[in-house]
């Protein structure tokens, strides 16, 4: 629920529960408050039973001053009648040709009498308004005679009960209002302030360092589409701190790593010049021998800077792909021709399997294919340990992708050092020796390139049988449903 809706339905009902219960309170006051009057409890109610007969008796009262107007200079009728009426907190006045014919005991006869005589009375006196209700009847006595009814009704019972109940109905009104709209506030107020406590505290915790404080308001309005932003901004900023911390370890690495695959070349070169500048190599074959160890070394040195320089382009995303559709099976037959004729192969059986006809299109680049390749199969000979050594490069075609599998029958790899060849620097031996010519890159690269043209990599091994290279390459539209070609991948 918005905001905005859930405001809307708190005024709505500031608005409509209050009127709802004070007509609830209004009944149960004037229920409780005029029991007596209302005729609750015992069935007789005194305010409302009289009041009948007071109807009653006034009514009656009229209709023979008005059917028979002589009854009212009968003294026994009036006895009667006034007798009744008192006992309703009603008087009588009769009059004739303004004259006051009777005025019932209970009534200020001197002021009342002073009020109806005086021609001049423009009113009743501020004592009869405020007391008595007043009904009035003009007739004709039998005689011909004006008469006029006067009937005095006492309304300090109604007075003084209403004097009570309307301050407290008054009170419970600003008591309904006050506690329903205020409660309606509070619960409103808190269902919005407390997720903006919330938001500030994980804010702060923030600005302390602390980003392990999940942000989770639990709400599908506004106030949570800020608090799923906000989640979402932590995670980010978590990631990229965890991220920065990841390049910092890996750039020490880096260094550490470079620091001590350069010191075996140097240290070598070192020793070589060392024996030429001490005389220890004094014949031309010696010499010939140094200087061919010297530049052995530079070349190690300068194949592992290349490595070192690539990787750290891959790993910082700086280097472009030039992808294009290949026909990757006509690829790797070229590849594998290359390879047979390569003098480092010598004695290596170098095959290639593929059990389709047609081409597999896929997206890559061409060069750094190539460097892929290379590394894994100078990764196999570096390894090798068998006397009829072989490498087969097997085309595997798939639905989306292509699956490249190269597999040697080297010394294999052992099982928990398989889930780390692809790691930067990692060698299976204890001993991080450079005597193979080892950067520990090799497969670190392979994986990089691979994954930056859409694919991905992995490896299976057996201890003494060899070792199997996997990667895919992501087909063309055109080789998956034959009327397209993408090349932006």
């Amino acid at each position: 629920m918005s905001i905005k809706t859930r405001l809307l339905l708190s005024y709505i009902a500031m608005t409509f529960i209050p009127v709802v219960l004070f007509a609830f309170i209004a009944v149960m006051l004037a229920s409780v408050f005029f029991k007596d009057m209302a005729g609750v409890g015992d069935g007789r109610g005194p305010f409302w039973k009289a009041s009948n007969e007071h109807s009653e008796l006034i009514a009656g009262v009229k209709f023979t001053a008005r059917t028979d107007p002589d009854r009212l200079v009968d003294s026994g009728f009036l006895k009667r009648t006034d007798e009744q009426l008192q006992l309703l907190q009603t008087g009588l006045v009769v009059m004739r040709n303004n004259g006051i014919t009777f005025i019932s005991p209970n009534l200020d006869a001197a002021d009342l009498g002073r009020q109806l005589q005086d021609p001049q009375t423009s009113g009743w006196g501020k004592n009869t308004r405020e007391r008595y209700s007043v009904s009035t009847v003009d007739f004709t006595f039998g005689d011909g005679s004006a008469g006029k009814l006067f009937l005095f009704s006492d309304m300090n019972l109604f007075y003084s009960e209403a004097s009570r109940f309307f301050p407290l109905l008054f009170l419970s009104l600003l008591l309904v209002i006050g506690l329903t709209n205020g409660l309606l506030t509070l619960l409103v107020s808190r269902s919005l302030i407390q997720p903006l406590y919330a938001l500030r505290r994980a804010a702060e915790q923030i600005k302390e360092g602390d980003l392990s404080q999940k942000v989770n308001l639990k709400r599908k309005d506004e106030i949570g589409e800020v608090g799923a932003a906000f989640e979402e901004m932590r995670i980010r900023l978590n990631d990229s701190i965890r991220l920065q911390l990841q390049y910092e370890e890996n750039r020490k690495d880096l260094i550490s790593s470079i620091s001590h695959d350069l010191k075996t070349p140097i240290a070598g070169i070192k020793a070589c010049v060392e024996g030429i500048r001490d005389g220890i190599a004094d014949t031309e074959p010696k010499r010939e021998k140094y200087m061919s160890m010297i530049a052995k070394k530079t070349d190690d040195m300068d194949r592992l800077i290349d490595e070192l320089f690539l990787f750290s382009k891959l790993d910082l995303k700086r280097l472009p792909f030039n992808l294009e559709a290949i026909d990757l099976a006509a690829y790797l037959r070229d590849c594998a021709e290359e390879f047979r004729a390569d003098p480092r192969m010598n004695g290596t059986t170098v095959a290639f399997a593929y059990a389709g006809e047609g081409p597999v299109i896929v997206i890559a680049d061409r060069e750094k294919l190539r460097r892929v390749i290379m590394n894994i199969i100078d990764n196999s000979l570096k390894y090798m340990n068998k006397t009829k050594p072989e490498i087969i490069l097997e085309l595997l075609d798939g639905e989306g992708a292509a699956t490249v599998k190269i597999e040697d029958n080297g010394e294999g790899i052992m099982e928990e050092a398989l889930p780390h060849i692809f790691d930067r620097f990692y060698r299976a031996e204890p001993s991080r020796n450079t005597d193979t010519g080892s950067s520990g890159l090799g497969l670190a690269i392979v994986k990089q390139i691979v994954e930056g043209q859409g694919g991905k990599v992995w490896a299976e091994s057996r201890t003494g049988e060899g070792t199997a290279i996997y990667f895919t390459l992501p087909k063309t539209r055109q080789a998956v449903n034959g009327h397209e070609t993408d090349l932006n991948h």
